[in-house]
């Protein structure tokens, strides 16, 4: 069976979620950053799947749940390191981030899919993606893409075609990366643990 992989950061204060500061405290942004990644790996272990494999810049924590392999980051750039993570499986893989704790097990069985197609793109709102899935992981299509750009995504999803290979895509999701990105996500899945502390941060911060 096919491979999920989640990229992320540690939830350390100051290291995760920068963008949400001033607006929340370093420490409120970690606290943001870890039940966005609880939601997410929530819904990779409700998604059947061969494995699941969390890349890890930072310390694990009891916050990673059994049935979770975690591995490391590489070093470098954001377009060496994603496609680093997939040297790490063999076969069929749809690699996410920790940024949408809205992902559904649903979507993310469908970018699982490859009866139909090669290759699975999920865009962001902000020009970026959020999900890449490949039926043969190739990470000369991910080195070189020009990261955390405003056309980051069409650049990736233009690798895809160029390399002769069938692409289908996945809604289009918000990346929580600012405080709007946060108050959005959290009013579109109010049952989320993201959702839940959002709202009470909120209250306290008012």
């Amino acid at each position: 069976m096919s491979t999920l992989l989640v990229i992320a950061k540690a939830p350390v204060a100051g290291r995760v979620k920068t963008r949400l500061t001033p607006h929340f405290t370093p420490q409120q942004a970690a606290e943001l950053a870890l039940a966005a990644l609880e939601d997410t790996l929530a819904a990779v272990l409700a998604t059947p799947a061969g494995r699941r494999v969390l890349v890890l810049d930072g310390r694990p924590g009891p916050w990673v749940p059994a049935g979770i392999d975690v591995v490391p980051q590489t070093a470098g750039g954001l377009d060496v390191r994603l496609a680093a993570a997939f040297s790490h499986v063999d076969g069929p893989a749809l690699l996410i981030g920790m940024d949408t704790p809205q992902v559904t097990p649903d979507l993310l069985a469908r970018g699982l899919d490859f009866s139909k197609t090669d290759a699975w793109f999920g865009p962001a709102d902000d020009g970026g993606f959020w999900a890449l899935g490949l039926s043969e992981p190739d990470p000369a299509l991910l080195l070189g893409v020009p990261m955390s750009v405003a056309g980051t995504g069409r650049e990736q999803r233009r690798r895809l075609t160029a390399s002769g290979r069938a692409v289908r895509d996945l809604p289009e999701l918000c990346d929580v990366d600012t405080p709007a990105d946060a108050a959005l996500v959290a009013a579109t899945e109010p049952g989320t643990r993201f959702a839940t502390l959002h709202a009470g941060l909120c209250a306290v911060t008012r």
